[in-house]
C-alpha cells in the first residue's frame, strides 16, 4: 500500500511528470506508439479502400466485408503489422540507446 502511495504522488508531481517527458526514453517510446498508430491508420485505410473498392467491382456493395470473411483477415494482417513495426521500433530505440 505504500508503494502505491508513493507512486501516485510522484505521478501527480509536475516536475516529476516534466522531468520524465524530456528523458529520451519517453520521448522515443512516444514517437515508436506515434508511428505505430500511424502506420496501422494508413493500413487501415488502404485495406478498406481495397475492399471497398473489389467488393464495388463484384458487384457485392450490398454485403458486408465481415460477410467474405475479409476483415478476419484483415485484422489479423494490421496486428501482424503492427506487431512487426513495433518489434522493429523497439530495437531501433535500443540501438540508438546503446550508441
Amino acid at each position: 500500500m505504500g508503494i502505491v502511495r508513493i507512486l501516485f504522488s510522484l505521478l501527480n508531481n509536475p516536475r516529476v511528470i516534466e522531468k520524465l517527458a524530456e528523458s529520451r526514453i519517453i520521448r522515443r517510446a512516444a514517437q515508436i506508439t506515434a508511428y505505430a498508430l500511424t502506420k496501422a491508420q494508413i493500413a487501415g485505410r488502404d485495406a478498406s479502400d481495397r475492399i471497398l473498392s473489389a467488393s464495388a467491382v463484384r458487384g457485392e456493395a450490398g454485403r458486408t466485408p465481415g460477410d467474405t470473411g475479409e476483415m478476419g483477415a484483415l485484422f489479423r494482417r494490421l496486428r501482424e503489422t503492427f506487431i512487426k513495426e513495433l518489434k522493429e521500433g523497439w530495437r531501433n530505440a535500443s540501438k540508438q540507446i546503446k550508441k
